[in-house]
């Protein structure tokens, strides 16, 4: 009775598992970001330098430049940038699915442009006329938000708010209005607050556009790449196809050499593949050629697991052990030596991540989610897969794991 309630509960498992994946699969595929290889669209590595007059690039305006760059792929109604600062100077920007790709180009490379402006829009200040992260939020006696900044020329300040008392000076971004604050007094000193009816996400953005238009930087195309959407497109279905060709002759090959742990082996790469998919839908991820290829190769590590197990767990039948010893010494043999082989190829993908960059970086964390995914299905699911249908005394013959009857050694 107990043994069939083990097959009854073997089949539910594959059933209820089945269903889960006809059901949720296509809107996994579906709802994964594809890398401009895939996609079509293009990708740019720009250098930063100062403009004329500025000072040098840091790590600060590094960031607030790819910050600004967003904020215009965003205004352009581009979906799903991929924009990365690299070394101590330069920014790589991916962009997938854009047609119009020299406009876009044209709109990224123009340098930050603050300023501020009189009512009759003409300019009296420059973002190099401020101090160099010199802008900061406090708060006034009730609490609010204001923005402190502070001037490079205190007295070419002062001769601009005296001549703008009782009138706005409007700051802008590009042509974009950030706000128009009140000048109320010649202000001296060399520094002035910005007041107005922020919350303190918007001060704190103010703040951050102006500490960045005090150090205007100007960025330099070094290397650009285009791909083709119909191009991108053949690629990824050429890249799948080869996988699923390769992956499915491996499969049928585990079967015909260890019969029902073959199709043990069938079943958890599959679970493999649904929840490496899950992973990326909840990371959110981009998959790119590299990334696929990190993808088709861990499934032939995930192969691979189940081989040395299943191996194993064979030579354990052949010394005239039960099916159930065999399971268990097996299982326990082949674990130390599986577990280190993951563990080494884990440390070379962290290097290659903290090391590499773009593909390379894309290509390592595939492989340290495939990996980990692996130990969880190819692994421990199996083991509990195959414990299932040896306790239900059904496949009792050795043959059933690819032992032949002659093979068996008397103890």
């Amino acid at each position: 009775m107990k043994g069939s309630s083990r097959l009854v509960a073997f089949l539910g498992i594959i059933i209820i598992m089945a269903g889960v994946f006809a059901w949720t699969s296509p809107g996994l595929v579906k709802d994964i970001r594809l890398g401009l290889d895939l996609k079509g669209g293009f990708e740019v590595l720009y250098e930063a330098s100062p403009l004329e007059g500025g000072v040098e690039v840091t790590p600060e305006s590094l960031k607030q430049t790819a910050k600004s760059l967003q904020d215009r792929i965003d205004s352009a109604g581009i979906a799903e940038p991929e924009i990365t600062t690299e070394g101590s100077n330069r920014i790589r920007v991916k962009l997938a699915g854009v047609m119009n790709e020299d406009e876009v180009r044209d709109m990224l490379k123009k340098p930050v442009n603050l300023t501020f402006r009189n009512p009759q829009g003409e300019t009296v200040l420059t973002g190099a006329d401020f101090v160099q992260n010199g802008a900061d939020v406090v708060r006034d006696d009730l609490g609010n938000p204001i923005i402190t900044i502070k001037l490079k020329d205190a007295k070419k300040f002062e001769e601009v708010t005296t001549a703008l008392i009782g009138q706005k000076m409007s700051i802008y971004l590009d042509d974009t209005m950030l706000s128009d604050p009140m000048v109320n007094y010649a202000i001296s000193g060399g520094s002035a607050q910005i007041s107005g009816n922020y919350t303190t996400e918007e001060a704190k953005k103010l703040k951050d556009t102006i500490n960045l238009g005090a150090l205007p930087l100007q960025l330099t195309e070094k290397y650009t790449q285009s791909v083709g959407a119909k191009l991108g497109e053949q690629s990824l279905h050429q890249t799948v196809e080869a996988g699923l060709i390769g992956s499915g002759i491996v499969l049928v090959f585990l079967v015909i050499l260890f019969r029902v742990p073959g199709v043990v082996a069938g079943i958890t790469v599959v679970s493999y593949v649904w929840l490496l998919l899950v992973v990326f839908k909840l990371m959110n991820a981009t998959l790119t050629l590299p990334g696929i290829a990190a993808f088709v190769l861990g499934v032939g590590m995930a192969v691979d697991a189940n081989i040395i197990m299943y191996e194993r767990i064979k030579e354990e039948i052949r010394s005239g052990k039960s099916l159930l010893s065999s399971l268990k010494a097996g299982s326990k043999n082949s674990l130390r030596t599986i577990m280190d082989a993951n563990i080494t190829n884990i440390i070379a993908s962290v290097v290659l991540y903290v090391i590499g960059n773009g593909a390379i970086r894309g290509f390592a964390l595939t492989m340290i989610f495939s990996i980990l995914v692996s130990i969880i299905t190819n692994i421990f699911f199996s083991r509990f897969l195959i414990h299932l249908l040896i306790r239900s005394n059904v496949f009792k013959k050795p043959s059933y794991y690819g032992v032949k009857e002659d093979e068996i050694r008397a103890l």
